[in-house]
Parts: C-alpha cells; structure tokens; sequence
C-alpha cells in the first residue's frame, strides 16, 4: 500500500518548478542581471552547485541559512538552492539596523551568513564567529567569495532529503506589537501553492519578464521568486528601486509584471519618464491600501494594477480585488473606489471573514468593524520558537490579521483601521513599541507614544508624542536623531510633537486620541 501511494503522490515543493523549467527550457534566459544572461539550464546547474556546496560545508537537514542581499541572482538562487540542499531559507531585509539583523540571526540559529559586500557593515559589529559568512560581490566572476563557493559544488542535482511537504522551508521575520520580530515559519507546501496563486491571479504565463521591484526578503518575495519559474518566465534583477530605471527596463527589457506597495507605484506614475504604454504592464499593489486616486492613475498609462492584500503569515497576499466585468461601465472615479478595496480570497485559497470579538461574522453591510481572520493551505505554520504567540495569532483555527475592516454587501473586504499597534510604511512594517522604545532611551524623555500618521508618499509614518522631563529640553531634531542611532532609519519618527499624553484615569494613554487628531476627516485610518 505505502508502495502505491508513491505513484499519485509526489511532495508538494517549489524546487521542483525550476527542475523542470531547466528541463523543458534549457536554453531560455531565465536570469537577467545587467549585462549578465543566465539561461534556465545555467540558473539550475547554478543551484545546484549551492546546494552541494553547502552540504560539503557541514548543512544538517533544517540548518538555517541566512541571506541578506538585494534583489541580485544569488538571493534568487537560494531560494532554490537552500531548500534543495535541505536547509531553511532565513531572508533579512535589507533596510534593518545591525541589532535587528543580529537578533534574527541569533533567533532563528542560523548556521550560514551570504551577505552583499554593500551590506556588509551592517554586520561588522555582530559577533559572527558561530556562522560560515559567505560574502556576496555579486560580479558573477571568479574570486567573488560566493562564486568561489558555489564552484566548489557540483552542477549534478543533490538527493532530495525532503520526507514531508509540511517541512519547514522558510522563516521570515517580520515586525510584533512586542518591538521583536516574529519567525513566521513557510513549508514547501505552502510555498508551492501560493506561488500558484500568484501565477493565476497576476496572469503570468510563459512570456512574463517579471521585474524585481518588490523586495525578494519580503515573504520570499511574495513566492514570485518560485511562480516566475513555474510558468518558464524571465527574471529582470534590480540592486534598487528607482522609479527612472523601473521606466528604463519596461521600454528596454520588454517588462510585462512588477509589483509593490503604493508608494512604489507612486513614484514610477510620477517620474518625469512616465509615460503611455504601448503594451499593458500588470502590477500587484499591496503592502498598504491603495488610494482610488493612485489606481485611477496607473489605468490611465496603461497599467492592469492587481489589488492584492495580505500578510506576512499569509505567505503574502491572500485577497484579491477581482475585477467585474460590468465595471467597466463606470465612471473612473466610481471604478478606482471599488478596487481599492481587499476584495476576497485568491481562487486556490480560503475565502475571508470579518468578525466580532467572540468570532462571529459582523453583517455585510460596509459599515461594521471587525477583524479580518484568515485560514486555509497558504496560512503560515506559526511563529519559530514563540509557541505563545502562535497559540495567540492563531487560535480558533484563524489567523487573526489584527486588521480591522467592514464586509461589504457583494462579500468584498475593505479595511478601516489596525487592531495592532503596526504602521505599515512604504509595505515595510514598523512597530510602535519598538519605536516608543527607541524614543523612551533618550535621556530628556519621560514618555511617549507612538502612532501612525498619513503621508503622501509612503502611506503611513511614526509620529513621536513625546513629554519630557522637568527641567530638560530636547527637539524634534534631537529625538529624531537619537533614533536614527538605535533603529533602522525607516522605523524613526518622521515628526514629534512635545506635551502631555491624554490618558484614561487609570493612567494608560489613549493612543485612539492621538489617531484621532492626525486623521480627523478621513473615513479610513489607515493610508
């Protein structure tokens, strides 16, 4: 019997859409970097020469290994060569202080460090002697240290040592109300089948040239880096995001797919290269909602912009604002305010629900709050090592999103506001806590607190609400500053304001106040 099951059953695990690729589309270019060209056989001998080569190096089945890099081939191949090898993937985003890094490092027990040469000094001052570090030139040449490591593997495919496709694949860290991290845990379960609903919901199909505008450390780039593969399409790798180059490469590298969050997309519609296609360019935006106005904008010039939402535990996006047919009839106005909204679950995931405190659905009536809770094969396996935290997250057989959210009358989703002390700037996360924490080290401080604020650009800011000591002085600068020393620099406080902190008789402050004052007017109070 157990010999039978092996015929119509095969462990679900996105390695196996770049083996196949590199199978049926050898000599497709898989991999553009500059002026480098990486066709699908070379991209596979690539990987597989990483995955020997840290099997020769000491990985046990489930070693984490740790990658900070940008957007370049190697971040890209690791997400098929660490899991290849049997390891687990450990992405770390790019834009956090050298004290975060080292904590994910410690956290999740990483046994390896690739690091770009660019970032290098964020690790410099951590104490590293426990990992193998890698140091990542990206030149694609001999004598780059990760070039060197990858020949010293061989170009055959290892033994797979995957036994279950609810093994551990990846852990992504991203912002807790507790000011620490959380290690959201993917499988190769998961992986495969998000990165599928990825592949049907942005219509990606064997002549898709995806551009890496969307961080690949960011929910292993919401899986695009395994659904890319999956349909035999083109990567485009870019070091940074800058709107005039995003222009440059749609009109020089034929770009048909790239994705963000709204300030992202803000800035490619505004760069002064912005212009109309002549061919349509499909862009998922998440990360924060998107206003009416910026989706009204991206129509205009051509673009078919995907409203997607999700979180991080979620494996990324999870609800999608499926266009209806009969919209088209609208006004542009009126069609830009239903896109905005969250929409409902992906075709091959579960659908959503809004509900109330004890878990009931709140009525569809686009006008009573409740929290978004979520469920199905592309909800995560919980925190790594934070048993509590899960049981929290996730109890009831939901995951709590910690978003709240109004369920309209058609089923669709639109979120109104946080439960969760998270502002979500330019699709990075920031906790308040962690932001209060860092504005509380200052010696003039007595206390402070923290909330989100719109801003044009990226959404959604920290403001600081600061009382200081008697007798001490201190200004907006100062605090600033004084953050910008113990936090990453996108996490500080864009604006303070100095005074007293409204607070209930029991002396707890009441942030809600605060949230009030900044977003008077606006039906949303999130940006």
């Amino acid at each position: 019997m157990n010999e039978f099951r092996h015929v119509y059953r095969t462990e679900l695990s996105p390695v196996s859409f770049l083996t196949r690729s590199a199978y049926v589309f050898p000599d497709k270019v898989a991999v553009v970097h500059g002026a480098r060209r990486y066709t699908y056989r070379e991209l596979g001998e690539r990987v597989n020469r990483l995955a020997s080569a840290l099997r020769a190096a000491g990985l046990a089945t489930h070693d984490r290994v740790a990658f900070l890099c940008p957007n370049i081939p190697a971040m890209l191949e690791a997400h098929y060569g660490v899991p290849a090898a049997g390891g687990v993937l450990v992405a770390i985003n790019t834009r956090l202080s050298s004290d975060e890094i080292g904590y994910i490092l410690d956290h999740s027990g990483a046994r390896f460090l690739f690091v770009d040469a660019e970032l290098e000094p964020l690790v410099k001052p951590l104490d590293l002697s426990a990992l193998r570090v890698v140091r990542v030139d990206d030149t694609g040449s001999a004598g780059d240290p990760y070039e060197d490591f990858l020949a010293r593997g061989s170009a055959k495919p290892v033994e797979s040592w995957l036994a279950d496709e609810e093994e551990m694949l990846a852990i992504n860290y991203t912002s807790g109300t507790t000011g620490r991290p959380k290690g959201v845990m993917y499988s190769h379960r998961g992986a495969w089948i998000n990165a599928l609903g990825e592949m049907v919901e942005s219509q990606m199909s064997f002549d898709t040239r995806y551009l890496w505008t969307l961080p690949m450390f960011h929910c292993n780039g919401w899986c695009f880096t395994w659904g890319v593969t999956a349909v035999g399409g083109t990567h485009i790798c870019l070091r940074r995001v800058e709107p005039a180059r995003v222009w440059e490469m749609i009109d020089k590298e034929g770009v048909t797919h790239y994705n963000g969050a709204p300030t992202v997309h803000i800035g490619v519609v505004n760069d002064p290269k912005a212009h109309k296609l002549d061919r349509p360019v499909t862009v998922c935006v998440a990360g924060a909602p998107p206003s009416p106005t910026l989706l009204g904008r991206l129509k205009e010039l051509g673009f078919r912009p995907v409203h997607v939402y999700g979180l991080t535990e979620t494996y990324g996006p999870h609800t999608v604002c499926a266009w209806h047919e009969e919209w088209d009839a609208l006004p542009l106005e009126e069609q830009s305010r239903l896109a905005a909204r969250q929409g409902q679950g992906y075709a091959l995931f579960d659908l959503v629900r809004v509900v109330d405190g004890d878990m009931n659905d709140v009525p569809r009536d686009a006008a009573t709050l409740g929290e978004v809770i979520m469920r199905g094969n592309n909800a995560a396996m919980g925190y790594f090592r934070q048993p509590e935290a899960t049981a929290e997250s996730f109890r009831g057989g939901w995951f709590h999103s910690g978003d709240i959210a109004v369920w309209h009358p058609d089923g669709y989703v639109e979120l109104r506001d946080r439960k969760k002390d998270i502002i979500i700037s330019g699709g990075e996360n920031i906790s308040t806590i962690e932001v209060e924490q860092a504005v509380a080290r200052h010696p003039a401080v007595l206390e402070c607190a923290v909330v989100a604020v719109p801003d044009e650009k990226w959404g959604e800011r920290p403001k600081a609400f600061v009382t200081l000591k008697a007798g001490q002085s201190a200004t907006a600068a100062d605090i600033i500053e004084f953050c910008r020393q113990h936090i990453a620099h996108f996490k500080c406080p864009a604006a303070v304001e100095f005074g007293d902190l409204p607070k209930t008789s029991t002396g707890k402050v009441q942030k809600f106040v605060l949230r009030e004052k900044e977003w008077k007017g606006r039906e949303k109070r999130i940006n």
